[in-house]
């Protein structure tokens, strides 16, 4: 596979060579120049097959030619080690449940891939790297576990101080070791300014600095498989073309789906279901694209106000507005749909949504009832609702229980060091 920037101005790469460096030298996002698509019976083929073996043959496809085969599949195989089912709802509506990994949520597909890709090719190649992260939410806890005690690596992950919970929080600021957790005074775009600044910075070459968020195509790529997944669990080619309501922040998920279409999964179109921040919604209903300051909302990790993937949107769709439109249809939901989404899938299923699969699910009904949108609609749930479960609390009467392994959460001591500023120069001499 190669790739390119999507400012086209940096030379392509090959896909371990993207992995690496993260972010473009010209400050754009890698994207593969071509997506070939996999034959259709190929694909019908896997249906029944486990996650883990639809992740060997899809990402197989897209990049198995850049390592060694048995090492390949053997850490996609570790990577993708929990399950992803597409569970039937009332409306004929599916959630896809991609909270079933380790810090329940669905960033673990990509992080836990990434993670073995970089200590891979590292350990080959006798070198060392700092992961920075920006995370509103669940990308800095998925990051922080997958890469814990990876050899030569150190992690820094950044966060908005008071803006993600506090069992988010202990996900990833009570790890220590190779993890350093920085609470930064502003919002989750003030985090992602200060790592695109690092990224660029020559100052900062001897740390050999790459990204775990979706910047960093290594961690979108696995994202695809799920998609694929779902669509077999729905029946595979009985299923026809599949809807799928994407919860959005930073659109990674959503471009990540959208290469799964590209290289043959049938999808009909993408539900760009976002809270409050809403720029994708608005860029598709007006044409012109509004970055601002983040809103806080109960669905945080989707707080974004100037996504980052948009550009890969934009290249993936031949930076045509109608083509985009086409395919993708935005929502924008209020908290007090979000709130009502999580009564209405539990009165009508008993099934207990968080807030941004909410977000998705409210988005797929108003597809469903009022659209009339026909065929397979499946809601993405993102995060495990006992990870918000005050929110669950006001809504349902109840928390859900987390599992076992986290129940302890509030006695682990915290970690974190606070940033005195979001300033560039202070952010700069803390990573020294």
């Amino acid at each position: 596979m190669r790739l390119a920037s999507t400012r086209h101005a940096s030379p392509e790469v090959p896909f371990l060579e993207a992995l690496l460096r993260g972010l473009a030298p010209d400050g754009g996002l890698y994207l593969p120049t071509s997506l070939p698509p996999i034959d259709p019976q190929v694909m019908a083929s896997w249906r029944g097959l486990p996650i883990s073996e639809i992740a060997v043959r899809v990402l197989g496809h897209l990049i198995g030619d850049e390592f060694d085969r048995d090492a390949f599949e053997a850490l996609v195989r570790d990577a993708f080690d929990f399950p992803a089912p597409t569970v039937p709802l009332s409306h004929d509506l599916s959630v896809l449940e991609l909270f079933h990994g380790p810090t329940l949520a669905f960033k673990d597909f990509g992080a836990r891939f990434l993670a073995r890709a970089f200590g891979h090719v590292l350990a080959a190649r006798g070198g060392h790297a700092t992961i920075l992260v920006a995370t509103s939410g669940d990308t800095g806890s998925a990051v922080a576990l997958g890469f814990h005690g990876v050899p030569r690596v150190q992690v820094v992950v950044l966060y908005p101080a008071g803006k993600v919970s506090p069992f988010q929080e202990a996900q990833m600021a009570t790890l220590g070791g190779n993890v350093t957790a920085l609470r930064v005074p502003g919002t989750f775009d003030d985090c992602q300014r200060l790592v695109k600044q690092a990224f660029i910075d020559p100052s900062l070459d001897d740390l050999h600095l790459s990204s775990a968020n979706s910047i960093n195509i290594g961690r979108l790529l696995p994202q695809a498989v799920y998609y694929f997944a779902s669509w077999l669990a729905l029946g595979g080619p009985a299923a026809g073309d599949v809807v799928f309501a994407v919860p959005s922040g930073n659109l990674g998920n959503l471009t990540a789906g959208v290469i799964a279409q590209r290289i043959g999964l049938p999808v009909r179109r993408f539900l760009v279901a976002c809270n409050l921040n809403d720029v994708l919604p608005e860029y598709l209903r007006t044409g012109r694209y509004r970055a601002r300051p983040a809103r806080p909302t109960i669905s945080n990790a989707m707080d974004v106000g100037d996504p980052s993937n948009f550009p890969r949107l934009a290249e993936l769709h031949g930076r045509s507005f109608d083509a985009l439109r086409t395919n993708l249809t935005g929502v924008s939901v209020s908290e007090e749909d979000t709130r009502r989404a999580i009564r209405q899938a539990h009165d009508a299923d008993r099934y207990v949504l968080d807030p941004h699969g909410a977000v998705a699910f409210a988005a797929a009904l108003r597809a469903r009832q009022d659209a009339g949108e026909p065929g397979p609609i499946v809601a993405l749930a993102t995060a495990h609702p006992a990870k918000f479960g005050e929110v669950i609390r006001e809504e349902l009467g109840r928390a859900p229980e987390l599992p076992a392994a986290w129940r302890d959460w509030a006695s682990r001591p915290l970690m974190a060091v606070d940033l005195e500023s979001a300033d560039y120069t202070t952010f700069r001499t803390r990573l020294r």
